[in-house]
Formats: structure tokens, C-alpha cells, sequence
């Protein structure tokens, strides 16, 4: 079963995006603000994160910068930004710190973030 590490501190954005990852067959875990998003994003072994931009203790660019000055060292799937902001200065620094791609909160529905999930989780083909 695949793994997905859900960095959300709004309760309500957590249990909704939990119980739909959930019901689509996914495993979930949690976490409710940056520091302890880092914690679990370094233990690794996830398919994929899902990373709140706005978050208590550390915000998901300062997650990002920390990956990047020091990897976790069991890898992890890709990384995407949650964000309610969708053509954000935000958005294109979290690509350039290794940000896969971003789910603009306000503007998916739950089979759009299945969808994105779904493909996302695809292996991509090696360039």
C-alpha cells in the first residue's frame, strides 16, 4: 500500500483530505505543523507528501530548504505544495527547492486530488 505523509495544521483541511486519500485506498499519516512534518519527512519512506505552505514552527519553504541542505536519507516520493494561492512567488520557490508540483486547496475537488495523487504516484519515465 502506498504511504502519504500529510502535512495539514488546519483540522478541518486535515480530516477532509484524510478521509478521502483514505477511502481511495491510501495509507495516511499525519502531521500538524512543519517541524514535525521535517521529523517524519526525514525518517522516509513515503510515496508522497503533501506539504501546507502556511504552517506553525516552520512553513512549507523552510521544509523544502532544510530537504534540500540535507536529504533525508531513506528516500521519499514526490513533494507537493498544498497552497491556497495558485500563480503565488511562493509556488514557483517551492519548484525551485524541489517541489514537485501544487494542489491549489480552494480549487480541487475530492476526484481532482485522487486524480493528481494517482498520477503523481505513476512512476515517471527516466529522461
Amino acid at each position: 500500500m502506498q504511504k502519504i505523509l500529510l502535512v495539514e495544521d488546519d483540522k478541518n483541511a486535515r480530516d477532509l483530505y484524510q478521509e478521502i486519500l483514505k477511502s481511495a485506498g491510501f495509507e495516511i499519516e499525519t502531521a500538524i505543523d512543519g517541524e514535525d512534518g521535517l521529523s517524519k519527512i526525514k525518517t522516509g519512506g513515503y510515496s508522497l507528501i503533501l506539504l501546507d505552505v502556511m504552517l506553525p514552527k516552520m512553513d512549507g519553504l523552510a521544509v523544502l530548504a532544510a530537504l534540500k541542505k540535507e536529504p533525508p536519507k531513506t528516500g521519499n516520493g514526490p513533494i507537493v505544495l498544498l497552497s491556497n494561492l495558485a500563480h503565488d512567488p511562493v509556488i514557483k520557490e517551492a519548484l525551485s527547492l524541489g517541489a514537485k508540483d501544487h494542489i491549489t486547496k480552494s480549487d480541487v475537488n475530492p476526484e481532482q486530488l485522487i486524480q493528481k495523487v494517482k498520477n503523481l504516484l505513476v512512476p515517471q519515465p527516466a529522461r
